[in-house]
């Protein structure tokens, strides 16, 4: 099989099992953070656990840029400070702030999201570095290349925002959950979730790419049912949870 019949097949398998996780994800909550539970096999911390399972997506994109021969454009440096900014972060900064870094989360989770961030670090990677036809500079004045760079830069800091708020709720070594407070908490359960769906929402505006397409349809499959179960669960242990506030997107859902 060549390269691009591989990738083409893994495209469309992408854009399928987004689809089948979004379903499940409604009936079954993936067993991490305050949904953790017993059933899923042995453990390993927070911490640990984070870091394992998000340092592919940023050594391996890092890995196709270099290797790739698509002819170097400022547009494609770009994508490549964009993706590092987000998930350099979320591999080797994040873990470590997190206040419930003494939990743990199963192994099976962890492996399944290595599994994925590597075929999406793939499928990017690879597209823009090496199978694309290259962005010439031109693509800095397209206005899909525009507007999708407001709305990445718009939602890593909304996510960067709310990742703060969360963490400021509990001084170092309470375990405990509180009601998030103040900016859009007054209106949303997961402002948080709601920032990555519009950074990655952003990135496939940008690349205007079919992997950067299924990269938002697994956010936006993964993240919506985890905000409606964040949502219900705050509702379930906190009775005087304000009910005017939506699980993601304000007064619609």
């Amino acid at each position: 099989m060549s390269e691009a019949a591989f990738f083409s097949f893994l495209l469309l398998l992408s854009f399928i099992m987004a689809g089948v996780v979004f379903i499940l994800l409604f009936f079954i909550n993936a067993p991490y953070g305050r949904h953790v539970r017993r059933g899923w096999g042995p453990t390993i911390p927070n911490q640990l656990g984070w870091l394992v399972m998000e340092a592919p997506a940023a050594l391996l994109f890092a890995v196709f840029y270099f290797v790739g021969d698509a002819p170097r454009s400022l547009p494609l440096i770009i994508f490549l400070i964009l993706w590092e900014a987000h998930y350099f972060h979320r591999a080797f900064i994040y873990p470590f702030r997190i206040a419930d870094g003494r939990k743990k989360m199963p192994v099976s989770i962890v492996a399944m999201a290595i599994v994925f961030n590597s075929g999406n670090a793939y499928l990017n990677g690879r597209y823009l570095f090496t199978l694309s036809d290259s962005y010439p500079q031109s693509w800095l004045g397209d206005p899909r290349f525009i507007a999708g760079l407001l709305l990445f830069v718009s939602g890593y800091a909304l996510n960067r925002w709310a990742d703060r708020a969360l963490r400021g709720l509990r001084p170092p070594g309470e375990m405990g959950y509180k009601i998030p407070e103040g900016g859009l908490f007054k209106w949303v359960s997961c402002p948080n979730y709601l920032g990555e769906i519009i950074e990655w929402i952003g990135w496939a505006l940008a690349t205007w790419s079919f992997s950067g397409l299924s990269f938002a349809a697994w956010t936006i499959a993964n993240l919506a049912p985890r905000a409606r179960a964040h949502h219900n669960w705050y509702r379930a242990e906190f009775p005087e949870y304000p009910h005017e506030r939506s699980a993601l997107v304000p007064g619609v859902w």
